[in-house]
């Protein structure tokens, strides 16, 4: 097996001697890279992105990441640029250039990480010359609330130079994953020797993103005996829509990250597609996984009440082979699964056809990048008028993502009327456990359930 190292700015580091604990962020800053910074330590602000070469189809793509939350030695065999390596003070990147002539760089602090994620979409394969996706810097945060010069400079960008060294790179594959053994952690180069490593270590931590386990190392000092990274296994990031073998579902490989399904998916789960959006930032849908979103049982999770309305079921392996479990059986309570020891998540099914109306409601503080106080995801059926198949997905008001089976019986077999959502909105006000805690309180939870069918008849 090679040393290990990861290619920072053109430059192979090696990785032999840093330890399993260590973020990508503290790495690179111990090499003097100190544009990335720490402002949250949790993915949301942004400071500590840089890029990193991922898949695409056409090759290879820039993808911003918050170095934070990814461990480095994940990052073995990988190509990451910072924005030391995007230009330098005598030889300015046009994202630099712009953000410095319009007044975007501000005190400074923030501006490496919004020159990353500018610089991925600025390099977006499929972007128009005259467009940039501001939600491709939703998850960077400027304290000092200059967000208009930093949006003209976005938008003042051109297209990408075809003779650019960085749209250059995106021609040639990404670097496949290297499969790495060091003290206290494993990067396994298949699902068998995976679940080997779980079988030998059984308190082994897994991980993909990072996107929660980051959290818990950063801000709680949380440590893992050992950690077994499955983010590039193979057999968990297959993606079939069309597939002979699994004609009546799509199946989505858990540990592809929500960015991938996003764009694999399109439109072909279209409650999914309402989900994405509002599902924390780019940043962070670049590195969380569906299987990892899953397997946390997080209560508050946006994806698990979206994925419940549409029935999902979880394909779990063990050296014993596969098992098939409804996801509304999967959680048994707070932060709880019935995953065995030496289990993981292999895919996510969602049973075709697909229901003809779906919603996907989410109440935050804020709009975008932000955790659901309440999220309600409906899926309904109507035939000549009657509703003929209902199922609601909730988060936010009980211990675990539930599904709403009062107001699922009150709505099927009667017609699709105001009088009927009236009826229904009333049940579902009463459905969960919700409590008082700093995002709600128990009665505006309440609240918001018993609006959410209604808002969604008069919309």
């Amino acid at each position: 097996m090679p040393e290990p190292q990861i290619t920072v700015n053109g430059r192979p580091r090696p990785l032999a001697d840093v330890p399993a604990r260590t973020n990508a962020l503290d790495f690179l800053r111990g090499l003097g890279l100190t544009g990335a910074k720490e402002g949250c330590a949790e993915g949301e602000c942004g400071a500590c992105a840089v890029l990193v070469v991922r898949p695409d189809r056409a090759g290879s793509r820039w993808t911003p990441v918050n170095a934070c939350l990814v461990p480095a030695l994940a990052l073995d065999g990988q190509e990451v640029v910072t924005a030391e390596g995007i230009g330098t003070p005598d030889d300015l990147h046009p994202v630099q250039s712009e953000l410095a002539e319009r007044g975007g760089s501000q005190c400074g602090y923030c501006t490496p990480g919004f020159v990353c994620s500018m610089a991925a979409e600025y390099y977006r394969p499929d972007r128009e010359a005259d467009g940039f996706d501001l939600h491709a810097i939703a998850g960077n945060l400027c304290r000092c609330t200059g967000y208009r010069p930093i949006r003209d400079a976005a938008q003042a960008l051109g297209s990408a130079p075809a003779s650019d060294a960085l749209a250059l790179r995106q021609a040639s594959p990404a670097p496949g994953p290297a499969p790495t053994r060091l003290d206290g952690f494993a990067r396994p180069r298949d699902l068998a020797e995976a679940l080997a490593l779980l079988a030998e270590h059984p308190d082994a931590t897994v991980v993909a993103g990072s996107t929660d386990w980051g959290v818990e190392a950063n801000l709680r000092g949380t440590r893992a005996s050992y950690v077994v990274v499955v983010d590039r296994l193979p057999e968990l990031r297959g993606l079939a829509t069309d597939c002979p073998d699994l004609e009546d579902v799509v199946e989505i490989g858990a540990a592809l990250t929500l960015s991938e399904v996003e764009a694999g998916l399109g439109d072909t789960v279209p409650l999914l597609a309402q989900v994405w959006p509002l599902f924390a930032s780019r940043l962070i849908r670049n590195g969380a996984t569906i299987g990892g979103n899953l397997g946390t049982a997080s209560p508050i999770g946006d994806l698990a009440p979206a994925l419940l309305a549409l029935e999902a079921t979880l394909v779990l392996v063990s050296a014993d082979g596969d098992r098939e479990v409804a996801l509304a059986d999967f959680f048994t309570g707070y932060r709880e699964t019935v995953l065995r020891p030496a289990e993981l998540i292999r895919a996510v099914r969602v049973p075709l056809p697909l229901a003809a109306h779906t919603t996907f409601r989410k109440i935050a503080k804020r709009r975008y990048d932000d955790i659901s106080s309440v999220a309600v995801a409906v899926a309904l059926d109507v035939v000549d008028g009657t509703v003929a198949r209902a199922r609601i997905g909730l988060g936010g008001v009980a211990a675990t993502p539930i599904r709403a089976l009062a107001t699922e019986a009150a709505l099927e077999g009667r017609p699709w009327t105001l009088e009927t959502v009236e009826a229904a909105s009333a049940v579902l006000a009463r459905e969960g456990t919700p409590i008082d805690d700093q995002r709600a309180s128990a009665a505006y939870r309440s609240a918001m359930l018993g609006n959410a069918l209604r808002a969604w008849w008069f919309e």
